[in-house]
């Protein structure tokens, strides 16, 4: 009985890691391997030029750009509303966590329509933005105020996350032992959250650089101006310029790679390894 049980064992762990291994390769490695090497279809010259041509480095720097004002704007956000909710009571605060969650449940191009009526030359400032000169829709700042919009729960509810499931009881005792908030956040609060705000970071970056719809709706597709790298390839697809399309579709999926590598690399620091789950240092009353 014992050899069926463990030859039953076997098969089933057996049947578990080919399923994992067959989704693996379908879904992720195969599609992955498509995109480069249709990119580099006609050889590297043609590659290299397609990465080179003007319109994809606007659209490089447009997102790039975007990313970096949306994921530091999101991660302080995130830090803030975490800490507020996590450890404080106060009226609204119901209300705050729906609002901060309302991207999740708002579809994307829904979402770039409200900031058309909100912002739009027909809409609620449009008419107040236009007489002072200054243009959010069909321009960067609306492509930066719908990726912030879209971005904003996803650090936050991490950082939330951890906070209410490890508790307060290490920031108590800091406090009665005469610890400042500013001690209390960098030498308890903060090394307590790093892998939760690591992983939100990582996925605000991801969003914002994939971001496609909400984009796409107050982008006004002006090549060389308001195209994100998502949009010129939509473009360049759209055109049946397929091997160019590819070509920039191989930045975003090397920067997917570049923040897998750096996850990695960080997990393999001495002090960062298996300390996910430990608690945070408790506070030295010697140590202000």
């Amino acid at each position: 009985m014992a050899g069926v049980g463990r030859s039953g064992t076997q098969a089933g762990r057996f049947f578990l890691i080919s399923v994992t291994v067959l989704f693996f390769a379908v879904f992720l490695l195969a599609p992955l391997v498509a995109v480069f090497s249709t990119a580099l279809q006609k050889g590297s010259g043609y590659y290299l030029a397609a990465l080179a041509d003007p319109e994809t480095a606007a659209a490089v720097r447009l997102t790039l750009l975007t990313t970096c004002i949306a994921v530091p704007v999101n991660t302080i956000f995130g830090l803030c509303a975490g800490w507020a909710i996590a450890r404080y009571e106060f009226p609204g605060k119901t209300l705050l966590k729906t609002v901060i969650a309302l991207p999740f449940s708002v579809s994307p191009v829904i979402a770039g329509l409200m900031f058309i009526l909100v912002y739009g030359s027909g809409g609620l400032i449009g008419p107040w933005l236009e007489a002072r000169h200054i243009q959010v829709i069909f321009a960067v700042p609306g492509i930066i105020l719908t990726t912030l919009f879209v971005t904003l729960p996803l650090a936050a509810h991490e950082v939330i996350a951890v906070l209410e499931a490890r508790g307060k009881e290490e920031e108590e005792v800091a406090w009665t032992l005469g610890a400042t908030g500013r001690q209390i956040f960098c030498r308890i609060t903060l090394p307590k959250i790093k892998w939760g705000l690591f992983y939100g970071v990582m996925l605000s970056t991801a969003r914002a650089m994939g971001e496609f719809g909400a984009v796409s709706v107050v982008s006004g597709h002006i090549r060389g101006l308001t195209n994100t790298l998502p949009l010129h390839i939509e473009i360049l697809y759209n055109q049946y310029d397929a091997v160019a399309a590819f070509a920039a579709a191989t930045l975003l999926a090397l920067a997917a790679l570049a923040t897998l590598a750096a996850k990695a690399v960080m997990e393999l620091r001495p002090g960062l390894r298996g300390d996910r789950s430990a608690p945070g240092p408790a506070y030295a009353g010697g140590e202000k």
